[in-house]
């Protein structure tokens, strides 16, 4: 945890320094893309969120990027993440960003090195692509679009692909061993976009030697959940 919080105060105070020799005014914000339950029929019910705290302007921000499933029946964590990085522009719709991303579940601590390149692509789907640099390194890639059903009523299909390059035992991943997830999420828009509760599907599923993990010790290598959540921007 130490190196964690020498490397926030470094990239703390770099943006720090970049803001005041700009001279540019202050902006931030939190955008919470899923704040969730997910119910599945043997009563392994998750609670899971998605979000993104940012400061800084608009040429280099500073980004505080969290993901964690909370499974309710065996009170722990199955997955714990925490990323700060800094993002700056590189074209119109791009962001590039690099940072450190700090993995805790199941009591595990792990510090990595991400690289990444974020924004939208043609029609509107916003694209996240993250390189991830540790002992065990892995890619991971998010694509989402969302569709306007109604003036207040969106559909919000994602997808989200994790690739470890090796086998690591400590996560139970197998080298080239991908895990998806696919989700497809109802909302109503409440305040201006600002709340947005919705229900939907969420599906996961392991492949090759990532599966074969899972089955050894006793876990499904995929899952389905009907989710009931919000989303919130402020």
């Amino acid at each position: 945890m130490k190196r964690f919080h020498v490397a926030m105060t470094i990239i703390a105070s770099t943006l720090l320094s970049s803001q005041a020799a700009a001279e540019e005014s202050l902006i931030w914000g939190i955008q919470v893309e899923q704040l969730e339950h997910r119910f599945e029929d043997t009563d392994d019910d998750v609670f899971a969120w998605d979000f993104d705290a940012l400061v800084g302007s608009d040429e280099l921000k500073l980004v505080w990027r969290s993901e964690g499933e909370y499974e309710t029946e065996s009170s722990r964590f199955e997955t714990l993440e925490n990323q700060l990085r800094l993002q700056t522009p590189v074209s119109t719709f791009y962001d590039v960003a690099a940072g450190i991303r700090l993995d805790n579940p199941k009591g595990i601590d792990r510090v990595s090195g991400v690289v990444g390149i974020h924004g939208l692509a043609e029609q509107w789907f916003e694209i996240d692509a993250d390189l991830f640099l540790s002992e065990d390194p892995s890619a991971r890639f998010e694509i989402e679009y969302e569709g306007l059903v109604t003036n207040y009523i969106t559909l919000t299909p994602s997808v989200e692909i994790d690739i470890p390059f090796t086998d690591d035992e400590d996560f139970e991943y197998g080298a080239w061993g991908p895990t998806v997830e696919v989700g497809a999420r109802l909302g109503y828009d409440l305040e201006d976009r600002l709340l947005t509760p919705y229900i939907g599907v969420h599906y996961e599923r392991s492949f090759g030697e990532t599966a074969n993990i899972a089955d050894a010790n006793g876990e499904d290598a995929d899952n389905l959940f009907l989710v009931t959540g919000v989303r919130l921007m402020f």
